[in-house]
């Protein structure tokens, strides 16, 4: 005997699926980009991102297209609030805010700022995995489905110059980056970009991921590259802006329920 007649499906308009926010007014997207950041320095703090006072995440503010919101010098991100938050204009001085602000993340990020008006964010920490693998001068192979996101579209800046807090190092890096959503910057680390903060903050957390499973699968033995073809194609699934939007969605609910207090 057949069993009972299931429920018929739900429509798909009834079902939940979140899609970046369209906003009002400038000050409602500016509320916005300053929640997300204040809530990725807090995620890049829980996840071992920090070192001292090295590490920056800026958002391009919405109105001033080459003023920057950032995080302030000094403060853990782990206690970072969207009140704690600067605004600084290209040339790093502050124009709202409490703190200073790092200026070799301004000597690089306005200048990846200037040269790329696409970009919303830019994420760059000294992690551990990210560094590990900059000290060997090399790039992201294709040897998971997560890091064919990144096929063809990182760059290496291959030099070091000590701290980066001259505008032309700066250009320099960004002329590296070109028209990528990432950078390997050899013996310092790693840099992602995004057109919203959340597409920057994901890149730069499954990039420091795929640094450390590449480093795990090469002392392993010898990993087996994706051929060109699948690689690419995993690539155009994957590697957009809107996808890395929506695989950072549950690190953001969870810090927002977790400490709902970075909205102060």
């Amino acid at each position: 005997m057949p069993g009972p007649t299931p429920p018929p499906p739900l429509p798909t308009d009834r079902l939940r699926f979140a899609m970046p926010p369209k906003h009002d007014s400038l000050d409602d997207e500016r509320r916005h980009r300053k929640e997300r950041l204040a809530g990725a320095l807090r995620i890049f703090g829980r996840l071992g991102f920090e070192d001292g006072v090295s590490g920056h995440i800026t958002a391009r503010d919405p109105e001033y297209s080459d003023c920057f919101w950032v995080n302030p010098f000094g403060l853990p991100f782990r206690h970072v609030t969207v009140s704690d938050l600067v605004l600084a204009n290209s040339d790093g001085q502050v124009i709202e805010g409490r703190y200073h602000v790092n200026q070799a993340a301004f000597s690089v990020h306005a200048r990846v700022h200037a040269a790329r008006p696409d970009v919303v964010a830019v994420a760059h920490c000294h992690s551990v995995h990210g560094r590990a693998l900059a000290a060997l001068g090399e790039l992201i192979d294709p040897i998971t489905q997560e890091s064919c996101a990144f096929y063809e579209d990182v760059a290496l800046y291959d030099a070091y110059s000590g701290v980066a807090v001259d505008a032309e190092e700066g250009r320099r890096i960004a002329d590296t980056l070109g028209s990528r959503k990432a950078l390997v910057l050899r013996n310092h680390g790693l840099l992602t970009v995004g057109d919203s903060v959340d597409a920057a903050a994901w890149w730069f957390v499954t990039m420091e991921r795929a640094c450390q499973v590449q480093l795990a699968a090469k002392a392993a033995g010898r990993p087996v590259l994706i051929d060109h073809r699948m690689a690419t194609a995993t690539r155009e699934q994957l590697g957009g802006d809107l996808v890395a939007w929506i695989n950072y969605q549950p690190m953001w609910q969870d810090i927002l329920r977790g400490e709902p207090d970075l909205l102060d």
